[in-house]
């Protein structure tokens, strides 16, 4: 595995904690805070706020986050089950204490928002990787061919499925949903194409020959969204994955057998 591909796997993870963001299909060392927060240091010491969580907005990363908060960065992974390079992605909820905190019932907290970001609620706790659990959403197959890549959850660059196909194949959205992102700002996932389906599932798809749907957009299910290819990997194929609030989970627990 290329270091281009593993440290794209940490990004999507920050784009599905920086879009950065299905931050991630991948992972990256943590980008420099966005403009605009640069008014508060890195904290040495943090000072925990229980029953608090903040929602993570499209550009934000996880310094920037914890220098807001008056956390420090590694605390902030620490609670939230982060690994280096401590990935975040739009809409994922961080928690602001260490786990069994005691306090109130969580609270929201959301930073001041950007034009054209709304605030999104915060998502239910993340179950086990390798754990199905009932989504209520109807999943289909995002392209046909071969699976030559499985989920493995302790592996950052296998966190979803490879499916090998022709250039130019129809990728379809494997349910209903928006876009949220539509790029190739991810190093080692080419043509990148992230759909939310609900404040809890999204789901990626990479390296896309074509996108064909921009940020904003409805889809419904089956619609095409990309032509696969092989931007950011060595052969036409799809990577594809399933978020629940943000951690990846097989997606062969979800799609229907074929």
């Amino acid at each position: 595995m290329s270091a281009d591909r593993l440290n794209g796997s940490a990004r999507l993870a920050a784009l599905l904690l920086v879009v950065s963001t299905l931050s991630a299909c991948g992972t990256a060392t943590v980008v420099k805070p966005s403009g605009g927060r640069t008014a508060h240091s890195t904290p040495q010491t943090s000072v925990a706020k229980p029953g608090h969580t903040a929602v993570v907005r499209r550009g934000d990363t996880l310094y920037a986050l914890a220098r807001i908060h008056n956390i420090t960065p590694r605390d902030l992974a620490a609670w939230n089950g982060l690994a280096e390079p401590y990935t975040i992605y739009p809409g994922q909820s961080l928690r602001l204490y260490p786990g069994g905190s005691p306090g109130r019932a969580p609270t929201t907290v959301v930073t001041a928002p950007r034009p054209g970001n709304a605030a999104i609620p915060a998502p239910a706790p993340t179950p086990s990787p390798t754990t199905a659990i009932k989504s209520n959403i109807s999943w289909r197959w995002p392209a046909d061919g071969a699976l030559v890549g499985r989920f493995v959850g302790a592996d950052v660059t296998k966190q979803g499925v490879d499916i090998a196909g022709s250039s130019g194949q129809p990728v379809r959205a494997t349910a209903a949903g928006v876009v949220v992102y539509s790029g190739a700002g991810l190093v080692g996932f080419g043509e990148l194409i992230i759909v939310k389906h609900n404040d809890q599932w999204l789901s990626a798809y990479g390296h896309n020959r074509k996108r064909l749907v921009n940020e904003g957009q409805s889809v419904k299910a089956g619609e095409q969204i990309a032509e696969m290819g092989r931007t950011g990997t060595t052969r036409d194929m799809l990577h594809f994955e399933i978020r629940y609030n943000g951690k990846p989970v097989d997606p062969l627990l979800y799609l229907p057998p074929r």
